[in-house]
């Protein structure tokens, strides 16, 4: 091992014995999941793959993979696929401890901080640029640049994921609402008014009858309760905030921008009455119960309506609550090991190789997510994938990323804490914005 790479193992057993790096991601499971596993072919090389794909899309790959042996007889594969928040800290410990995968799939936000570690691959080769069999010009430069950390390509793309919303086309009818995306509001006292015509008592009044009765609903309008970190950034980017100043040296979330994206979730819940608050409440159980008309979700949604054959729902663009668009996306990212070499490297890059065909990014598709080659966008049926072409196209017209630091995970996981205490009425917006900035800049700092 060099001298370069032992240090930044010991500066990762450090930081591991100084804090857990937990994520929130609204798909994840406890932090005490067990892995599930797969034993993919019998061939005598054998690679191992980690990954938190814990929904449909996990078995959506796994059913790929079972291809990729077939059509590779000499490889094998043992998947783990393991919640999110428990694949940082597992991940973490298996390089301090030498014990990592052969191959692992993480998002290009946590690029940076895992090759600040020195135990990432440099992937440059593998890119048409480096002499590889990726041509950089199919990747759009946003997915792109999460790939980069100082300089050096680190990942291999495999989607865009993110955010938009899912409607029940019924409920928007029977309100005289046109389920047309392009009839959308446009500022936050139009959706404000839109989620009220979508939210009803047991009396049959909306949320904009004088005798609405809050006390006592049975449809909401919306909900704030799913991945509140991703709904605020979108909503402080819509309101000219950012999450970082830009030299990337202070926290900027507790901003004017901030505490106005907040107070808009907050107000749905305790002002207007069109949304529960976040904690007790199922958001994706309330939808396909037909209690929820506006669901905010991710591309990973398309799988779980279809499979709800009771509800007419569509997928729309995200929400715009301020005067500008933003929709959160990230980038599920190949990643290898540092040390990897001889069979196993060339099977590692054999796996990733093929799943990245255009074709098979294609079918990657059926996931939900937005395939990262941008012939393989191209090549999407309208009828098939409606979702991932609409909702792929405004990642790529206003969609924002998480910030790119060395501790994303850790700030996201101060921030989240902060945003719950304000959508259940614990704290005040300010006051929690105020507080996790605090406590954000000390890891910042730190970092």
């Amino acid at each position: 091992m060099s001298k370069r790479s032992f240090s930044a193992l010991a500066l990762l057993a450090i930081l591991l014995l100084s804090f857990s790096v937990i994520s929130v991601q609204a798909q994840d499971a406890a932090p005490t999941a067990t892995p599930n596993v797969a034993e993919i072919g019998s061939g005598g090389t054998h690679i191992s793959f980690w990954n938190g794909l814990t929904g449909s899309d996990g078995v959506t790959l796994n059913e790929m993979l079972t291809q990729f042996a077939a059509e590779n007889p000499d490889v094998s594969v043992t998947v783990e696929i393991i919640a999110w928040n428990t694949l940082y800290q597992k991940l973490q410990t298996a390089f301090v401890a030498g014990t990592y995968p052969d191959v692992f799939m993480l998002h290009a936000s946590e690029v940076p901080q895992y090759a600040s570690f020195g135990v990432l691959r440099d992937m440059g080769d593998q890119y048409t640029s480096g002499g590889g069999w990726l041509p950089d010009e199919d990747i759009s430069a946003t997915t792109m640049s999460g790939m980069v950390y100082d300089g050096v390509t680190y990942g291999i793309p495999l989607d865009n994921h993110g955010r938009g919303l899912w409607i029940n086309k019924t409920m928007f009818e029977a309100a005289g609402l046109s389920t047309d995306p392009a009839t959308a509001p446009t500022t936050y006292e139009g959706w404000v008014e839109l989620f009220q015509k979508l939210t009803l008592d047991a009396n049959g009044n909306n949320a904009l009858s004088p005798d609405f009765d809050p006390a006592n609903v049975v449809q909401w309008g919306y909900t704030v309760g799913e991945w509140p970190n991703v709904n605020f950034l979108a909503a402080l980017y819509q309101n000219g905030g950012s999450f970082l100043s830009e030299d990337g040296s202070t926290i900027t979330i507790n901003s004017e921008a901030g505490i106005t994206a907040l107070q808009q979730a907050v107000d749905l819940v305790y002002t207007y009455h069109v949304s529960p608050p976040s904690a007790g409440f199922d958001t994706w159980q309330g939808f396909g119960a037909g209690t929820v008309a506006v669901l905010p979700t991710g591309t990973w949604y398309r799988n779980q309506s279809l499979l709800q054959s009771d509800i007419d729902s569509m997928a729309w663009p995200n929400w715009q609550w301020g005067p500008n668009q933003a929709t959160w996306f990230g980038t599920h990212t190949f990643m290898l090991p540092v040390g990897l070499e001889g069979e196993k490297l060339d099977a590692a890059l054999k796996l990733i190789q093929w799943v990245s065909q255009t074709e098979n990014q294609v079918i990657w598709a059926s996931s939900g997510q937005v395939p990262a080659r941008l012939s393989a966008q191209a090549a999407l049926n309208a009828e098939e994938y409606p979702s991932n072409i609409l909702l792929g196209q405004t990642f790529g017209a206003y969609g924002i990323q998480d910030p790119r630091t060395t501790v994303t995970q850790e700030l996201l996981s101060l921030m989240d804490a902060s945003l719950q205490e304000a959508l259940n009425g614990i704290k005040p917006a300010d006051q929690a914005l105020n507080e996790a900035a605090q406590l954000m800049q000390e890891a910042l700092d730190r970092a």
